[in-house]
């Protein structure tokens, strides 16, 4: 499956942004041994308040196993920040959180006198699970297949790597990821008009300086696509010597649905298939080359 088209964080400074966050944080706390004494608890939020533990709980993960499929989720959700823009990502990312703490806690208060739970997983869980509500929604199935009889689509790898993270740590990481879920419920019912908000140029500019891919600017095609190009369906087109034009192929409905669900117009994403031979990667760069100017 395209996670998003175009390879590595371009046109996806925030996400990189929380991706470093995370990662750095995990790997800090667990050279110092710390990553286990991590996760909001009803001890150290409501009676102690450790601001400490709830910065380093929205970011680091607590194992190995946890970190690495935390961060696969978190870059392949890069495609709504490229839907969006990093703007309103921004917007998503901290409502998502700013729903999903509170619940926890919430969840912590009401759990307290029960022994069902001390301590919650720590981790991104509210901004990833937030992410799997556009997921279901907006990304198309491009392609199925059978496994051993069993039937799979493209999207079931990342509904797989989800289930993993969201019982990881059982009733530890399932209320987190509960939160999250409803964070991007309410975030898709736009309660508050949350979904036409922005936030300040300034801080978009931030991201986009500090924390953009240095090739970003490099990896933009030219306007003039010659000779030979890979089609997105493994066949290559080849120029015409005698006309100076490259035989038309209609772009599949799978790809235009692609670039669709990543928030372009149905005729541009055609135009720019055509351009592009085909390639989905390239068109991508298009689009976003022309949403740039």
């Amino acid at each position: 499956m395209q996670g998003g088209g175009v390879s590595g964080f371009h046109n996806a400074p925030v996400t990189r942004a929380i991706v470093l966050a995370s990662g750095l944080l995990s790997v800090v706390f667990s050279v110092n041994r710390r990553a286990r004494a991590l996760g909001l608890s009803y001890q150290d939020i409501i009676k102690n308040f450790r601001v400490w533990r709830i910065f380093a709980s929205l970011f680091a993960f607590q194992s190995t196993p946890e970190l690495m499929v935390g961060l696969y989720l978190l870059y392949y959700f890069r495609v709504f920040e490229r839907q969006m823009g990093s703007n309103k990502y921004s917007v998503f990312s901290l409502f998502a959180i700013a729903v999903s703490l509170p619940l926890e806690i919430l969840s912590l208060v009401l759990l307290k006198d029960t022994n069902y739970i001390t301590a919650l997983a720590s981790g991104p869980y509210g901004l990833i699970f937030a992410s799997f509500i556009p997921f279901f929604l907006d990304i198309p199935i491009t392609s199925r297949f059978r496994i051993f009889g069993v039937n799979f689509s493209d999207k079931s790898f990342i509904y797989l790597a989800g289930l993993q993270l969201l019982v990881s740590s059982w009733k530890r990481s399932l209320i987190p990821g509960i939160c999250g879920l409803i964070a991007g419920s309410l975030y898709r019912l736009n309660v508050f008009g949350i979904r036409r908000r922005k936030l300040p140029q300034i801080v978009a500019s931030f991201f986009a300086r500090f924390f953009a891919p240095p090739s970003a600017s490099s990896s933009r095609p030219s306007r003039s696509l010659v000779g030979n190009v890979p089609s997105h369906t493994g066949r290559t087109v080849q120029n015409q010597p005698s006309t100076g034009f490259a035989p038309v192929v209609e772009p599949p409905e799978s790809s235009i649905a692609m670039l669709v669900s990543m928030g372009f117009d149905s005729n541009a994403a055609r135009q720019a298939l055509v351009r592009a031979r085909n390639d989905i990667n390239v068109a991508t760069n298009i689009l976003l080359e022309a949403q740039s100017h």
